[in-house]
């Protein structure tokens, strides 16, 4: 930021404001303040040497105030929507996220709140945004909420029953992908790329077989850091496996077509690896009756490690496998089964079978009358796994169980998310979500 001199005047609606470059410059390269020194933009000052601006001054005085102490006070005369709104005009948002929750840390989280849909009955995913909204896929409609938890219109699929959702990402902050299945006799389903503000349908991304477009069911979806978008597909004849996209253009580039006696495209779970340029896709109980944990390689077109539960005997815990995640740091991939125990099987080893931690175990007396299945998630560090009401921290080398999430309003959880240093979590019982954020550290 190219600054002549240190003292800047302001005048915001009417109302004069005097503060220095230095405190403008915390602001940052992508804020309006930066923009006003550019010296592509000659902004000129009014015979006073004030800088005028036709915005809110008494938002104008919250948002300088953040910038010279690192704290936010909203004072009850202001609206908190129309502070958000000046924020976003003047490139401050991040600024005001950081100063109202924390770095993310699991063993510090509070809920802020919970939201009720307007659909009863079970959601079908929950998916964090990374700027720290979300989106509830619920039947054949998914529900868009903001970071400010403002409810966006509804994205509606015509019926067709939506199995994923996936942001794709700070490159296009409003871009939400969306899977669907097949409608019998209709043919339609697969998956498009939807603007998350508007609801507009961008393109949707096709899958060919001999050069023919097919129709199809889409299912699991996973992004990684070249552009890519990986999807589960099930076809009607040989359109069975992994699909990959190009998520800028919507041009399919690759599929990796299912091998016999193997699941791929019924997958529950895919994931990205960059350590070892891999895709880990797990086809999970209850959508298959054996559990297929497999990873692989596009390049080479090969399944490079691979795993199932179908020659365990019929009363081993691994018969019962309901989520799976990997940890590249750690060369293995984690499991839970339906009494949330935690299961570990080492990627150094071709094959082999599941160490088992019963010290995670935290079911006591009976299940609830309709339970949901655990799910995991790895984030920064620190694993998460649901069962029933509540979500469980564990951290460590040896996944030692820290905290535990829980709120009685809801009922189980089906689903939850973590992005934009917040966790989600989708209950099975009136389409209700909580969200938890950790505390902003205290400034001395």
């Amino acid at each position: 930021m190219a600054i002549q001199k240190d003292r800047v005047r302001f005048n915001v609606g009417g109302k004069i404001f005097e503060t220095t470059a230095t405190t403008l410059a915390i602001a940052g390269r992508e804020s309006y303040f930066a923009a006003m020194f550019d010296e592509n933009w000659d902004l000129q000052t009014n015979p006073a040497g004030e800088y005028f601006i036709d915005r809110n001054p008494d938002c104008f005085s919250i948002l300088l105030d953040l910038l010279r102490t690192g704290e936010l006070y909203i004072p009850p005369n202001v609206p908190e929507k129309l502070l958000y709104r000046e924020a976003l005009f003047y490139g401050l948002t991040d600024h005001i996220r950081s100063a109202k929750w924390g770095q993310f840390d699991g063993n510090r989280l509070h809920p802020l709140k919970s939201v009720t849909g307007r659909a009863p009955g079970d959601g079908t995913a929950i998916r964090a945004s990374p700027d720290g909204g979300c989106c509830v896929a619920h039947g054949s409609m998914v529900h868009i909420y903001d970071w400010m938890l403002e409810e966006h219109p509804p994205i509606n699929l015509d019926y067709q029953r939506v199995n994923d959702a996936g942001w794709v990402g700070s490159g296009d902050p409003t871009g939400l992908v969306i899977s669907t299945c097949e409608r019998l006799g209709r043919g339609q389903g697969g998956m498009g790329l939807f603007n998350s503000t508007t609801g507009e349908l961008r393109y949707k991304f096709n899958v060919t077989h001999e050069n023919v477009v097919k129709s199809y069911t889409a299912g699991a979806l996973c992004f990684n850091d070249g552009c890519n978008l990986f999807s589960s597909c099930k076809g009607r004849s040989n359109e069975y496996g992994i699909g990959v996209w190009d998520q800028n253009t919507g041009q399919q580039v690759d599929f990796f077509y299912e091998p016999h006696g193997w699941s791929l495209g019924d997958a529950d779970k895919l994931q990205w690896l960059n350590g070892s340029n891999c895709l880990l896709v797990a086809t999970l109980f209850p959508r298959k009756d054996n559990c297929y944990i497999s990873l692989l390689d596009f390049r080479s077109k090969s399944m490079v490690w691979s795993w199932s539960d179908m020659w365990s005997p019929a009363n081993s815990d691994d018969r019962r496998v309901r989520d799976a995640i990997a940890m590249e740091e750690n060369s293995s991939i984690c499991v839970v089964n339906e009494f949330e125990d935690l299961g570990f099987m080492d990627l150094r080893r071709e094959s082999g079978s599941v160490r088992w931690s019963s010290r995670s175990r935290l079911m006591k007396g009976k299940m609830p009358d309709e339970p949901c299945y655990p799910k995991l998630a790895l984030h920064e560090g620190q694993l998460f796994s649901s069962m029933n009401d509540c979500i469980s921290v564990f951290c460590g080398s040896d996944w030692v169980l820290t905290s535990r999430l829980r709120r009685s309003f809801g009922g189980s959880i089906c689903d939850f998310s973590i992005g934009g240093d917040r966790l989600f979590a989708l209950h099975s019982e009136e389409n209700v979500f909580d969200i938890w954020e950790t505390p902003p550290p205290s400034i001395v």
